[in-house]
């Protein structure tokens, strides 16, 4: 009976040693769900910013990307705009070119004008009389003239002027 109560009193103890030690477990377990938990939000932040690291360091590379594209456009803005300029320059010097040939021109047009009316008073004054033409008007010295400019390098036709 002794032996009895003494195992008795053994399992009594085993049992409840069995008990503690259960719940031990369980709290265990339980610390071990979350710490894992913890651990596995831990993994997650941790994904999660390796994730944004790279995102960041993607939209870095762009945003330089784009500036140097950014840099090249206005280069050649400004590489446009300048010969624009040179064209601008240009274009007036021309213009001054072509204003001074047409001043040249209705010089020479003036000119060609006083030689044919001295060689007329000339012919007048020589032959008192015979030859009868029509004067003629600016108009037709701009046209003749022009007309044998642009046709080639032939003589000048005599052009007489008589007043009437």
């Amino acid at each position: 009976e002794v032996q009895m109560d003494e195992l008795q009193r053994l399992l009594a103890g085993m049992e409840k040693e069995h008990r503690s030690l259960l719940l031990k477990m369980k709290e265990g377990e339980a610390e071990l769900a979350r710490l894992r938990s913890v651990e596995g939000d831990k993994l997650a932040e941790q994904d999660r910013s390796a994730q944004l690291e790279k995102e960041v360091a993607m939209l870095r590379e762009k945003i330089h990307h784009l500036d140097d594209m950014l840099k090249s456009q206005q280069r050649k803005v400004r590489q446009m705009i300048e010969q624009l300029q040179n064209s601008k320059t240009v274009i007036q010097a021309k213009d001054a070119v072509i204003q001074e040939l047409k001043e040249r021109w209705l010089r020479l047009l003036q000119n060609l004008e006083m030689h044919d009316r001295i060689e007329h008073l000339i012919e007048k004054q020589v032959s008192r009389g015979g030859h009868s033409s029509r004067a003629r008007s600016k108009s037709e010295y701009v046209s003749r003239y022009v007309g044998s400019r642009l046709t080639g390098p032939k003589p000048l036709p005599l052009i007489r002027v008589v007043e009437t």
